[in-house]
């Protein structure tokens, strides 16, 4: 019986969100994620997903370096692989309910906006 109970666990997530959380040296060129705020990103991620009771349905983590530093705070959402730049905290009560939620991401914040007359939608997981 644990076997199944395993089985249905898996995949344990709907949506995984990865913020990049990688620190450089003060004098790099590219800067960091973590200097630029992704600290206050990612508590702001974590207390709504606790809040809304997303869990374990969405889960919010830290993550190393993305390789896009230098467009601000990088964050991205798997399984769509929607990736987000220069996210601040007062953006996360909105990629929550548009993206995590109701399945609409972000436009005004991806890093590689949909092309045009592409509705955007992904599969929502709705009641937060």
């Amino acid at each position: 019986m644990a076997e199944n109970t395993a089985q249905r666990r898996f995949p344990p997530y709907e949506r995984h969100v990865f913020i990049c959380m990688n620190e450089r040296p003060p004098d790099n060129p590219r800067g960091d994620c973590t200097s630029r705020g992704a600290g206050a990103v990612l508590e702001r991620f974590k207390q709504l997903v606790d809040q809304l009771k997303l869990k374990p349905r969405i889960r919010a983590q830290k993550s190393g370096c993305l390789d896009t530093c230098e467009l601000g705070v990088s964050v991205v959402v798997y399984p769509e692989a929607v990736w987000y730049k220069q996210v601040k905290p007062e953006d996360v009560d909105e990629i929550v309910q548009s993206h995590l939620v109701n399945g609409i991401p972000v436009e005004r914040l991806r890093m590689h906006p949909a092309a045009p007359g592409d509705s955007a939608r992904v599969k929502p997981i709705g009641s937060a």
